[in-house]
């Protein structure tokens, strides 16, 4: 009995061992299932992640802000150097035989170059090849590529900016056609050289690089294919985890399952970090080549589309800015890859390795060179867009913004700034200057100067700078008062005289020559900037009235009916004082200033355009009498400086400006096409040594010899007669008599007695024969 018992004991132990195995295989076979199932959920919840970012909105694309086009028409006055400045901020390259959109060949004063198409709001602009011939005078022919004359073209515009995402990721998109074949080519020859060969992985390479990691005991190298490193971008982080790189082969092989080599080609182009501009990310070869080479990505050199296919490696690292010598390295590995590869031959070779870098020096007239005219785009974008509409729905934004004008601008202030310290003895560098150009025709800003540092993307002076403006507010109290019925033969009293105001303080006003001039006429008073006679005339017409006239010209800010108003203890903005001078410009109607053109969308459709607007805002004629008043200012009396340099055909309108305590200097003025407002002072508010008059103007001058406006002619309105005025008296004389002047005035308010001067002879070199070319 015992001995069957003892048998039956092994017989058990299988059975119990078989139950346990199949238990087991029962668990590892339901864990596998769930594996399956939660591995399937999971390559579903992928794959759906795959698709809906790569098939919906890929990118927040910044709106793209664009200067002025050119337009190029016979008789311009725009000589042969601007004209390179021009084509240079444009990346235009200098050839010997221009066939190519963006090459110019010069012969002498002579360009031939071809243009690139834009597409405009209105339409596309198609290249197109085109002969400039340039004289003394400016650019005296414009023909076609076959000899034929043309009255006018539009050359495309210059991007000088763009409203970035919170990421500030700058990107310009291009389609896979857009580039040359060479920078493709580059890029699958150094990044991945079996791209049309895989399914999203390289076996291969992961291979290799599980080697190389294993060795190192740490990640070191990912074998990554460009699909695996556009998932890493677009989806992933850029950590070096095993979690990572697990998660991303799947993502690669489902994202290279549903979509061509061409589509994720496209999208790598697009998406690729390629370096670092400030705060401002570049990202994209259509952006990249723009940073770099100041150009559009279809005009690349095999030898540049090689140096930003090895950027991909390591942009700072291989930055051709701060490292030349690793970027031309770089490069040339590239090439010889492609050569490798048989992608080229060994003359192509050759020549792309013999070429320079070619990278272009930042700043200058490029993106980013202008910070203070950009900020006043996006504040009156801001007006109308919200700020995520701006960063990210690829908005086109075309400005008034004139290159070549802020370009003289600039030298006018940086010159005349440097002048100033070296003449009157002061710090390098203690100046600071602010400027607004317009065009007192149209109200378009065409130039803004926010500082000393007119690259410096920090406090804008001329939007955000609020200084008294000193004697600019007298031609506001001189139009209050011929409004109320003074003319300007009126005789004002010019002496010291004392007001108590309400707190019991003493207000004194004091002319800048400290003396007191007694009666003079309005005119005169004006024109020498006295600040009595002023002080007194605003109080006798009423503060509150000078006030309602500031509002009437542009001045949107609250203003107090306080005295000291009159001689312009009010501080205002160098964009607000533009304004104001912008009306009496334009004849009493008031014109907005503006920076924008138009909008549109990503396809160019227009959302948005700013035309020409005006509104009455003072009597025309009143206007055209204080218009005479103010060139009198700039033939003889505090600003005649401007006549040193300028042409004495040059019709000139302005004033200038000086605050209490000489802390700033002022100059506002215009032409027949440039109106220009300067401000020279110091962050600290110190006392300067020089007045309105020696600094200021100075700057405006030399800004004004530099641009060549257009002399200002008034027309005359109905109802405004001429009449011979004796200066002394202020009543009619004869045009013979010395001492008399001719003066504007509203029909029937011309003085009706007259005086005898007993001296009937022509007065010869009269300095007041300006005023018979003032008007057509």
């Amino acid at each position: 009995m015992s001995k069957k018992r003892n048998s039956r004991k092994p017989a058990r132990g299988r059975k119990a061992s078989r139950s346990w195995f199949r238990k087991l295989l029962g668990l590892l076979l339901k864990l596998a299932l769930v594996l399956s199932v939660v591995a399937a959920a999971g390559l579903v919840y992928l794959d759906a992640q795959v698709r809906e970012k790569f098939e919906g909105k890929r990118w927040a694309l910044p709106a793209k802000v664009y200067a002025r086009p050119l337009e190029l028409y016979p008789g311009q006055a725009l000589t042969a150097d601007d004209f390179k400045i021009e084509l240079q901020a444009l990346g235009y390259r200098s050839v010997s035989s221009a066939s190519r959109p963006g090459t110019v060949h010069w012969s002498g004063n002579s360009a031939r170059i071809v243009t690139r198409s834009f597409p405009f709001p209105d339409g596309v602009e198609a290249s197109r090849t085109l002969q400039l011939d340039f004289g003394s005078g400016g650019l005296q022919r414009l023909r076609d590529g076959g000899g034929g004359s043309l009255s006018l073209v539009r050359m495309e515009p210059m991007m000088i900016g763009g409203i970035y995402p919170k990421d500030n990721e700058d990107r310009d998109l291009i389609r896979l056609e857009d580039a040359p074949p060479s920078l493709p080519a580059a890029l699958i020859a150094v990044e991945d050289r079996d791209y049309y060969d895989h399914f999203g992985i390289s076996l291969r390479g992961i291979a290799r690089a599980m080697w190389v990691n294993a060795r190192a005991g740490r990640f070191v190298q990912g074998g990554s294919t460009l699909t695996q490193q556009l998932i890493k971008n677009f989806y992933l982080t850029a950590d070096r985890t095993l979690a990572r790189k697990l998660l991303e082969m799947p993502m690669a092989v489902l994202l290279d399952l549903h979509y061509d080599k061409e589509e994720i080609l496209e999208a790598y182009l697009n998406e690729v970090y390629l370096g670092q501009s400030g705060a401002r990310a570049i990202h994209g070869f259509g952006m990249g080549s723009r940073y770099y080479f100041g150009r559009p990505v279809g005009e690349l050199s095999l030898a540049q589309s090689a140096l930003l296919a090895g950027l991909v490696k390591g942009p700072s690292y291989f930055d051709p800015r701060r490292h030349p010598e690793r970027a031309l390295e770089r490069r040339n590995l590239v090439l010889r890859l492609m050569k490798d590869q048989e992608k080229i031959d060994e003359e192509q070779y050759q020549a792309a390795v013999d070429e320079p870098l070619g990278v272009v020096a930042q700043g200058g007239l490029r993106k980013g060179a202008y910070p203070a005219y950009l900020d006043l785009v996006k504040r009156q974008l801001q007006e109308e867009y919200r700020d995520e509409d701006l960063s990210s729905e690829g908005l086109r934004v075309f400005t008034a913004l004139d290159p070549l004008v802020q370009s003289r601008a600039e030298r006018a202030q940086q010159d005349w700034l440097k002048k100033l310290e070296s003449g009157y003895n002061l710090p390098a560098n203690e100046l600071e200057s602010s400027m607004v150009v317009a065009d007192p025709q149209t109200g378009e800003i065409l130039s803004v100067i926010g500082g000393r540092n007119s690259s410096y993307e920090g406090f804008n002076r001329a939007l955000d700078a609020l200084r008294p403006v000193g004697s600019l507010v007298k031609p506001a109290v001189y139009l209050t008062a011929l409004e109320q019925g003074y003319t300007l033969a009126s005789q004002i009293e010019d002496e010291a005289f004392d007001l108590e105001l309400p707190n019991g303080d003493i207000w004194s006003p004091d002319n800048f020559d400290h003396k007191s001039h007694g009666d003079v006429a309005l005119h005169y008073a004006l024109s020498r900037s006295y600040n009595q006679a002023t002080a007194k005339l605003g109080l006798d017409i009423g503060v509150e009235k000078v006030v309602d006239m500031l509002e009437r010209l542009g001045v949107d800010r609250e203003l107090k009916p306080y005295p000291s108003l009159l001689l312009g203890a009010q501080a205002l903005s160098p964009l607000e004082v533009a304004g104001v001078y912008q009306t009496i410009a334009a004849n009493g109607f008031r014109v907005p200033l503006r920076a924008i053109r138009s909008v549109t969308d990503a396809e160019g459709e227009e959302l948005s355009r700013y035309p020409f607007k005006l509104r009455q805002q003072v009597d025309p004629r009143l206007v055209h009498l204080i218009q005479y008043a103010m060139q009198e200012v700039a033939r003889e009396g505090t600003a005649r400086y401007s006549y040193s340099v300028l042409p004495n055909n040059l019709n000139i309108a302005g004033k200038t400006g000086t605050s209490n305590g000489q802390r700033d200097s002022w100059f506002a003025g215009f032409t027949g096409n440039r109106l220009a407002v300067v401000w020279v002072g110091r962050d600290d508010n110190a006392t300067l040594p020089f007045t309105g008059s020696g600094g200021a103007l100075r700057v405006w001058t030399d800004f004004m010899r530099r641009e060549h406006p257009e002399p200002f002619y008034a027309s005359r309105p109905e109802g405004v007669e001429y009449a011979w005025i004796d200066e002394a008296t202020g009543l009619q004389s004869d045009k013979r008599c010395e001492g008399s002047q001719q003066l504007p005035f509203l029909a029937g308010t011309e003085p009706q007695d007259s005086v005898d001067c007993g001296q009937r002879r022509s007065r010869s070199n009269n300095p007041l024969d300006w005023f018979r070319g003032w008007f057509q």
